[in-house]
């Protein structure tokens, strides 16, 4: 049973990142086309320049969920204990 003031029922906002980046990936993928096909060669750059970024977030996402809870402790491990040592305080000026 944890006892630290983390929530138990907290969860990763990976998937809402994920759905977030495909939303953004059909927009920019839409506009760079569409910007191409009316000839606004500067819109479509930056349209497209807005697609990679989506790509990659869209790659670290993948594989950030891909890699699973193993760097999340279970219900099994305690939390951290309080530092034991008294706060620093600075020494007195002459």
């Amino acid at each position: 049973m944890r006892t630290g003031s983390e929530p138990v029922t907290a969860r990763s906002p990976l998937r809402m990142r994920f759905w977030f980046s495909v939303w953004g990936l059909i927009w920019a993928a839409f506009g760079t086309v569409a910007f191409a096909l009316t000839g606004r060669t500067g819109w479509a750059a930056a349209c497209g320049a807005l697609l990679l970024v989506v790509v990659a977030d869209l790659a670290w996402v993948v594989h950030r969920i891909r890699q699973g809870p193993h760097y999340q402790p279970g219900r099994d491990v305690p939390p951290y204990a309080p530092p034991h040592e008294p706060p620093y305080e600075p020494p007195d000026a002459p």
